[in-house]
């Protein structure tokens, strides 16, 4: 049994009613008591733990007691090697919570002669050069408005060094190019919210590994990229509390309200951000006051609930006066595909902007579910010029997209895609809309698909809405293990036009496409063929 007075207490406050957690840390402490603090070849090392809270309290400002209970694990080593125990640590927290601070002092400690090794380098990795400098500079600033630390460690606009380990603190851009190819001992990932992909990660966690007791943080707010990094971190740290991956070395401490109506009350504001807990500081008594006063203004500025909700309350939602569903709706499309042989099926196809995205795909009714089975082309030169935030070779290497390189992308790859479908499937109607209507048409009717078109592909957007939002809200649409499909449909621009008609249109038009899920309303149009005789949605006597 190992005990550290930290965790203790911090525990004991919840226990006995002092402060009220989130079920993601009532599932921590539930997971630590069960595996981690009965164990007797590990050990809080209490020397040091007790050095970085002296350091950071007379150097930065004083630790809540969840800063301490969180930093005890930074400092819990094997018995047998001496080896830390949490190689990575996972601090997901509203925004004011004080992460930044809390890891300015980390990181400045960890350079310093407190912490000991020799050359441990850090990095701090955010999106842009602004954020990446926010630790970077209270260590920086720290350090010029006192005398003694100045004699302790150098100093530049670009990296600061402590003399006596030539320990490194640098601040990088997120862009994996630009790492300078530090032996770092830590890498501190800031604004994870925004990492669609993991590639940053890759790069900079490479250089991990040469010098003894290497840590990675990952800190942030909750955001917009879904199915990115954080939804998969936060997956993967859920199954280290549930117990489900006992070997994980990664620390989850996850502050965010449980569900959406606690937004409406301060006395549960806490579990977001936990400088609210307990007995609070003069900055969280200040901080709570201006929460409050933003969330009073939803009232006359409604367009500001989405940021409130995600940023201050680390929940994420989505505004369903402009999406299509919410992202937990999207995620439950994720089911495994039914057998699809012998049933019947239509195609649906988007081929509008052929120097970009086009998408294709076979529409199913299946017990009471829309299947949708799907696949997507890209134009390399497209590619190359556009920033995505999106992870497409990782994509191109599941089998969902092709890549094509070349002016634009040729209708023969749409053809040959449905002509290999029709041998699996027997399929033959094939919907699309009119938009470079002669050159589709042509090339299909020329294999004996028989063609449907749309003349106004956004009046069946508003006569589709209600059977949509409804199929999403019920659980009643699978895409099967598709994120591709996922992140066109996140990527839905729902536009209630004056008359109250709907359009599905995007969110970003470079940057954020929404193909796939165009050619899945062009095929739900014809679905009603598909349907049971008892079902009650019947478009084809409507003239578009």
């Amino acid at each position: 049994m190992i005990q550290n007075k930290y965790v203790t207490e911090y525990i004991k406050l919840w226990k006995i009613g002092k402060i009220e957690l989130n079920k993601e840390r009532i599932l921590l402490i539930a997971y630590l008591e069960k595996y981690i603090l009965p164990r007797d070849d590990l050990y809080f090392d209490e020397t040091m733990l007790e050095n970085f809270i002296k350091f950071a309290e007379r150097w930065y400002f004083p630790l809540e007691p969840f800063q301490k209970f969180f930093s005890a694990f930074a400092f819990l080593f094997h018995k047998e090697d001496d080896a830390n125990f949490y190689e990575q640590f996972l601090l997901l927290m509203g925004r004011g919570a004080g992460k930044n601070g809390l890891i300015s002092a980390l990181a400045h400690f960890f350079i310093s002669p407190l912490h000991g090794i020799p050359k441990y380098n850090v990095s701090i990795v955010a999106n842009n050069e602004k954020q990446a400098k926010t630790s970077f500079k209270e260590v920086y600033d720290t350090i010029g408005s006192k005398e003694v630390l100045e004699d302790m460690f150098y100093r530049t606009k670009v990296e600061i060094m402590g003399y006596d380990t030539k320990s490194v603190l640098q601040f990088h851009t997120s862009n994996a190019g630009t790492k300078d190819g530090l032996r770092d001992g830590c890498v501190i990932y800031d604004e994870i919210h925004s990492y669609a992909t993991f590639d940053t990660v890759n790069v900079f966690s490479s250089g991990l590994g040469k010098v003894r007791n290497s840590r990675e943080f990952f800190i942030g707010s909750d955001g917009y990229v879904r199915d990115g990094f954080l939804d998969k971190t936060i997956q993967r740290a859920m199954d280290i509390l549930e117990g489900k991956e006992l070997d994980d070395p990664l620390f989850p401490f996850i502050c965010r309200i449980d569900n959406v109506e606690e937004m409406h009350d301060p006395d549960k504001w806490g579990k977001a951000n936990p400088m609210f807990e307990y007995e609070m500081s003069a900055y969280a008594k200040q901080l709570l006051r201006k929460v409050k006063t933003q969330y009073r203004q939803l009232k006359t500025n409604p367009s500001s609930r989405m940021e409130f909700i995600t940023k201050r309350m680390n929940f994420p939602e989505v505004d369903l006066e402009k999406s299509v569903a919410t992202w937990e709706e999207i995620e439950a499309t994720n089911r495994p595909m039914p057998d699809l042989q012998h049933r019947a099926c239509i195609g649906g196809l988007d081929y509008g902007r052929i120097k970009d995205f086009a998408a294709v795909g076979l529409l199913f009714y299946i017990d009471g579910n829309y299947v949708w089975k799907t696949h997507s082309f890209a134009r390399k030169g497209f590619l190359d010029s556009v920033e995505l935030q999106a992870p497409i070779r990782d994509w191109e290497d599941a089998g969902l997209i092709t890549i094509v390189d070349g002016p634009v992308i040729e209708i023969k790859h749409i053809v040959n895609w449905f002509v290999e479908m029709r041998e699996i499937y027997g399929f033959n109607r094939v919907v699309a809309d009119t938009f470079r209507l002669d050159l589709v048409k042509a090339a299909l009717e020329s294999e004996g698909f028989e063609i449907l078109y749309i003349r106004n592909p956004r009046a069946i957007h508003s006569l589709l809405a209600p059977r949509v939002e409804t199929a999403f809200a019920k659980h009643n649409i699978i895409f099967g293990d598709n994120p591709l499909m996922r992140w066109y449909t996140n990527n839905v621009l729902v536009k209630t036009k004056a008359d109250g008609n709907k359009e599905y249109l995007k969110k970003d038009e470079y940057k954020r496409k929404t193909d796939g899920f165009q050619a899945f309303i062009h095929a739900l149009w014809q679905a009603d063929e598909l349907l049971e005789d008892d079902q009650d949605f019947y478009l084809d006597d409507l003239v578009f």
